[in-house]
């Protein structure tokens, strides 16, 4: 017959008696490298402190309450798009919860070299110690990752349209009509391509014995055996669903292009809403490749120059620019952290 454990058995490991100290010591040293990179990348493309300041002061604040609110309406629809996908897939989980985590993972992907790839990482676990499976967390990342192209795309198709039934003589750029031709046929195909290889049969492993068991060839079958598992969860998704999830990724980006424009409108600048929406479709290309965590000198540089090419001077551009810039990133770090301090304590059972 055995005997049950001894107490001295069941003690715990020691653990660190100040684990606050630590998170916030990293959040700390997080918050001093994005500052340390925003001011590298702005130095030199700034103007006169004390006229920018100027322009700051003279901005109407009534307007920069609404690119606030237009903000957090942004974030806001890509919580929702997440619980309306992970709902069509069987897992239900509460809009706060939600909200946390968008924040928490909009911070990694704007403060971190690769921050796409570590957002969407993060998210996943996140997902996973709320009881999501890591297929169904990673279906939700593919579908939402699609979406987010096809809502851009059909932001500026049907803003495209609006302009040319508005006024049939109005000049449209060809290289934002490729890009958006791009980025439909991206989407399209990705989920031809991902849908028809789920529903392809399972095969036996190519290669031989020695290439499969190497740690390279582990390493492929399983980020393989991922992709397939993810693709066959978001398969089942219906048209209505992806329909859905394309509506929110639209709000979305339509929100923060509105957030850009009521910034603009605070600073009073000469710049209509058809040359801010090509200014921002530039800007959303451009910051696709990861030269800084979240684009930081380069979308700045890339907004001040549209604008002032656009009639704005480099003072009042520079101003609209930092209140876009501060509203949709630099105050979204400091919030993802908190938020993700929040996640971490809810999820660390507490001592009876």
């Amino acid at each position: 017959m055995s005997r049950p454990p001894s107490p001295v058995q069941e003690r715990p490991a020691e653990v660190s008696s100040h684990p606050g100290v630590s998170r916030w010591f990293r959040l700390a040293l997080v918050g001093a490298s994005v500052g340390a990179l925003a001011v590298i990348g702005l130095r030199g493309r700034l103007p006169d402190p004390g006229e920018f300041v100027a322009a700051l002061a003279g901005a109407e604040y009534g307007w920069v309450a609404l690119a606030a609110l237009l903000q957090i309406i942004s974030l806001a629809a890509f919580a929702f798009q997440q619980q309306r996908l992970l709902d069509n897939l069987g897992v239900r989980l509460r809009v706060r919860r939600l909200m946390a985590i968008t924040l928490a993972r909009s911070a990694l992907s704007i403060s971190l070299p690769a921050g796409a790839a570590v957002s969407t990482g993060y998210a996943i676990r996140e997902y996973q110690k709320a009881g999501v499976s890591r297929r169904v967390g990673a279906a939700s990342a593919v579908v939402s990752g699609l979406a987010s192209i096809g809502g851009l795309t059909l932001l500026y198709v049907v803003g495209g349209a609006g302009v040319l039934a508005r006024d049939p003589d109005t000049y449209l750029s060809w290289r934002p009509l490729l890009v958006v031709a791009a980025l439909a046929g991206i989407t399209a195909g990705g989920i031809m391509l991902g849908r028809r290889y789920a529903a392809r049969p399972r095969q036996a492993r190519a290669g031989s014995g020695a290439v499969r068991n190497s740690r390279a060839g582990r390493l492929v079958t399983r980020l393989l055996g991922s992709a397939r598992g993810a693709w066959q969860a978001g398969s089942g998704l219906r048209v209505r669903d992806w329909a859905v999830a394309l509506a929110y990724a639209a709000v979305n980006w339509l929100t923060d292009l509105l957030c850009l424009a009521a910034a603009t409108r605070a600073l009073g600048l000469p710049v209509g809403v058809t040359t801010l929406a090509g200014i921002y479709l530039g800007v959303q290309i451009v910051r696709q490749v990861p030269l800084t965590p979240g684009g930081v000198g380069v979308v700045e540089t890339a907004l001040v120059a549209g604008l002032t090419a656009s009639g704005a001077t480099a003072i009042s551009a520079a101003a609209a620019v930092l209140i876009y810039r501060l509203i949709s990133c630099w105050l979204i770090i400091p919030a993802g952290g908190i938020a993700a301090i929040a996640l971490r304590r809810a999820a660390t059972p507490r001592p009876r």
